[in-house]
């Protein structure tokens, strides 16, 4: 894949770096950091926000459950710790979707320049 970049970047004059340059291909944290900002930005950070709370909430429901001395209290922190933990995880993973289609859409520009180029 590095040969393909290297021979778009040979093919591209000097006006065309800046789009090469956005369409570059990003790494993983670059890429979830770039969720935040946009126009769906604030989406991405009140999805953030929830899943921190629910971790938190889970994290003291769990602490809560390993101290309980009785069953039905260590059922209830045990039970709500598990689903806040659950619903934590899912919400964080409810990002890697948009994670995915943006890198995509990248690919799919970076095709239609290699496509514009040849065009005689």
């Amino acid at each position: 894949m590095a040969k393909l970049d290297d021979l778009i970047e040979e093919a591209l004059s000097t006006e065309d770096q800046d789009i090469l340059d956005a369409t570059a291909e990003q790494g993983w944290f670059e890429l979830g950091l770039s969720q935040f900002r946009g126009q769906m930005g604030w989406v991405t950070w009140l999805i953030t926000i929830l899943q921190v709370a629910m971790f938190l909430i889970g994290f003291w429901c769990a602490y809560r459950f390993f101290y309980a001395s009785e069953p039905l209290l260590a059922l209830k922190w045990g039970l709500s710790g598990v689903v806040m933990l659950l619903m934590a995880i899912i919400l964080k993973m409810s990002l890697v979707p948009q994670m995915h289609a943006d890198r995509v859409l990248r690919e799919l520009k970076r095709l239609e320049l290699i496509v514009v180029k040849h065009r005689p």
